[in-house]
C-alpha cells in the first residue's frame, strides 16, 4: 500500500465526508451527491481518488455504481499508524504480591495490562465516535425556542 497514495486522498475534506457517508453502509453515486450536496461529476472525480488509493471499492449493478470502505485498507492503515503511538501506560504487577503464580506470571500480566490498555484505547476512540454521531444527529433538529409565543 501506498501510504503517500492514501494520505494524499484524505487530504481533501471532501473526500473525507465522502468516507463518512460510507461508513454505515455502501452508497449509489446518486444518494452520495445527496448527501452531500455537490455535483456528480465531482463526487465521481472525489471516488475515483478513493478507489485508487484503495480506501473504497466499486460494484456496478446495472447502470448504477455502489462504492463501499476497503476496510482491510483501513486495518492494514491502522497497524502502520500504531507504531507511532506512544506505549500505552502499564500498571505495575508485581508477582512478588502474588507467590501462588509462578515465576512467568509477571510477563503475563504485563502482556494483559498492554491489552487492556489498548482495549481502553479502543473503546475510548469507538465511544468518542459514538457521542460525535449522537451530536450530529442532534444538531440536525431546530433548536426550541423558549417564550411566550406571540
Amino acid at each position: 500500500m501506498a501510504h503517500d497514495d492514501i494520505f494524499s486522498a484524505l487530504a481533501d475534506p471532501t473526500r473525507r465526508r465522502l468516507l463518512e457517508a460510507l461508513r454505515e453502509d455502501s452508497c449509489s453515486v446518486g444518494s452520495l451527491v445527496e448527501a452531500l450536496g455537490v455535483s456528480q461529476p465531482t463526487v465521481s472525480k472525489h471516488l475515483k481518488v478513493l478507489r485508487e488509493a484503495g480506501l473504497v471499492s466499486m460494484r456496478a449493478d446495472g447502470q448504477r455504481r455502489y462504492y463501499a470502505l476497503e476496510p482491510a485498507t483501513f486495518l492494514e492503515l491502522e497497524t502502520w499508524l500504531h507504531r507511532y503511538l506512544p506505549p500505552a501506560p502499564a500498571l505495575s504487577l508485581v508477582p512478588e504480591h502474588y507467590p501462588e503464580q509462578g515465576a512467568g506470571s509477571h510477563e503475563v500480566a504485563s502482556q494483559a495490562t498492554v491489552a487492556a490498555a489498548q482495549l481502553g484505547r479502543t473503546v475510548g476512540r469507538g465511544l468518542e465516535q459514538v457521542t460525535g454521531r449522537a451530536q450530529d444527529f442532534l444538531e440536525r433538529f431546530p433548536k426550541p425556542k423558549f417564550g411566550r409565543k406571540r
